[in-house]
């Protein structure tokens, strides 16, 4: 059959087979318009084929999608940048894939962390890479220095004992958050500040909202872990980012109209690039939020018969907390470590983010012992839990008496009432033998019923197809109505005969 081909506005009629697949076809394509393919580390070059909306692979058959003769086939050059890092997230058990140039590879580590926190949504405090190796990735370094080749898997720890409070930050659950809050007070409050951060990125507005009440500000930096308090000379830059910053570079609208009716300092709050959320919006093309932050930046103020734009009014409450800072910090240390506290420093004490989880406590028994429960394996059924023994007389009859007087029901001094003798009746239902149990639940028609061996025909197919297919029957409907359902130009009987003819032939070539 004569099918026409279509390559940047030239169109080509072939002679095509109908039993032929799309892969040869492709070849032949690219054999006549004289296509050059790669598929190296930097990056995959392919021929893509689309035929009534829909992108055919390559072991499907023409005359499976129902292509008939002079149709139409729509061929599209792509090409697909291959990542040149992996990073196993150790929190979600996924793997970001980093796509840049090679020439990204010369880049310092600080940037590469910065991608991460952008796919990821974690601050950049809360985590650290290192190799397959275990060799810890140091901000101030290049990439390079560590050997790394492309294609290579990084690895992203977090905090020991932090997995349980950044899964409820991820998902919102403002429960978890609360119930896994450190005891530490220092450690409390940056974890208050992580958790907006990742409300704000996420778009949590339950928990966004909690964490303000509790006084925690959007337009502070989430800072670094109160451990690594000696080491901010060498933090990552964004360890000064808001958690308004995520918010924008997300484009979380609603969750900025919180932050910003919160606190009308997030207009004008900077990160460390000196960019406001306004630009980061614009940067990232988040039009709705865009529209919104200058609808807000160009608002007035009324304050007792006056009128004011709201950029004055932002210029006076930041003077008004610029002097309640360098009140409060009169009045305290440079550091806010005390004698006892931890600290972390690179390369000397011992790494303290392994993503291992918390420890848990146990109880406390009136003595003031530990207790702890023991494993699922070796418990033992407490008896309470086992039924009362049956005497002789019930075993005899076979059935516990249910006509027994209640409990607490008897008054002093009365005696006991005699349980009811059984009717006949009774005694004939005790004894009536239930039906025998039908192991066979597969639904057929009435004539598969005729000969002996009938009932394992249909059984016996099943299985055998299941067995090469991979797939159960239902499920391999499923798979052929989802393949021709992607054919959007075709009507839905077409689709359907389309979806029967792809069920033939899995049985005919069963896929292993």
């Amino acid at each position: 059959m004569r099918i026409f081909f279509t390559f940047e506005k030239v169109c080509k009629p072939l002679d095509i087979l109908q039993e032929q697949t799309v892969l040869s076809v492709k070849l032949m394509i690219k054999q006549y318009f004289r296509i050059s393919l790669t598929n190296d580390n930097q990056g995959h070059r392919f021929l893509q084929l689309i035929y009534a909306g829909a992108v055919l692979e390559d072991d499907w058959v023409l005359a499976d999608v129902g292509m008939t003769s002079y149709s139409t086939v729509k061929c599209l050059l792509k090409e697909e940048e291959k990542p040149i890092l992996y990073v196993f997230n150790a929190l979600t058990r996924q793997t970001i894939p980093i796509i840049e140039k090679p020439q990204f590879l010369t880049a310092t580590v600080s940037e590469l962390k910065s991608l991460v926190s952008l796919r990821s949504g974690l601050p950049v405090s809360t985590f650290r890479l290192s190799t397959q190796k275990g060799t810890e990735l140091y901000n101030c370094n290049k990439i390079d220095d560590y050997k790394l080749e492309i294609g290579s898997t990084l690895r992203l720890d977090i905090w020991d004992g932090w997995k349980e409070y950044l899964t409820g930050c991820l998902l919102g659950h403002k429960h978890i958050v609360q119930h896994y809050l450190s005891e530490e007070e220092p450690v409390a409050k940056f974890q208050q500040r992580v958790a907006l951060h990742m409300a704000a990125f996420f778009g949590h507005l339950d928990l966004a909202g909690w964490l303000l009440q509790q006084g925690v500000r959007a337009d502070r930096p989430v800072g670094i872990h109160p451990y690594r308090e000696w080491c901010q000379e060498i933090e990552h830059p964004d360890v000064n980012k808001c958690p308004v910053h995520a918010g924008a570079e997300a484009g979380q609208l609603l969750v900025l109209k919180v932050l910003v009716n919160n606190n009308v300092l997030c207009l004008d709050c900077r990160n460390p690039q000196g960019h406001d959320p306004l630009k980061i919006c614009i940067q990232h093309r988040h039009l709705a939020c865009a529209l919104y932050l200058i609808a807000k930046a160009w608002s007035v103020v009324s304050f007792q018969g006056l009128s004011f734009p709201i950029r004055i009014y932002i210029k006076i409450k930041q003077w008004l907390h610029k002097v309640k800072r360098c009140v409060r910090a009169r009045k305290r240390m440079t550091y806010k470590t005390c004698v006892g506290d931890t600290i972390v420093v690179d390369g000397f004490t011992e790494v303290k983010m392994s993503s291992r989880p918390k420890v848990r406590r146990g109880r406390k028994d009136s003595k003031g012992k530990v207790a702890t429960l023991p494993a699922l394996s070796t418990q033992v059924p407490s008896k309470r839990l086992k039924p009362p023994p049956l005497n002789t007389k019930q075993q005899d009859k076979g059935l516990m008496d249910l006509n027994l007087p209640a409990i607490g029901s008897q008054r002093k001094g009365t005696a006991p009432v005699a349980p009811k003798a059984k009717s006949n009746l009774e005694k004939e239902r005790v004894n009536m033998p239930l039906p025998a149990i039908i192991r066979d639940t597969n639904p057929r028609p009435k004539f598969f019923y005729s000969t002996p061996n009938a009932a394992g025909l249909l059984t016996s197919s099943l299985l055998s197809f299941s067995e090469h297919n991979g797939r159960t029957t239902r499920q391999n409907a499923i798979y052929c109505l989802a393949l021709a359902s992607s054919f959007k130009e075709k009507p839905w009987l077409q689709q359907l005969r389309m979806a029967r003819n792809l069920a033939r032939r899995t049985i005919r070539r069963p896929v292993c």
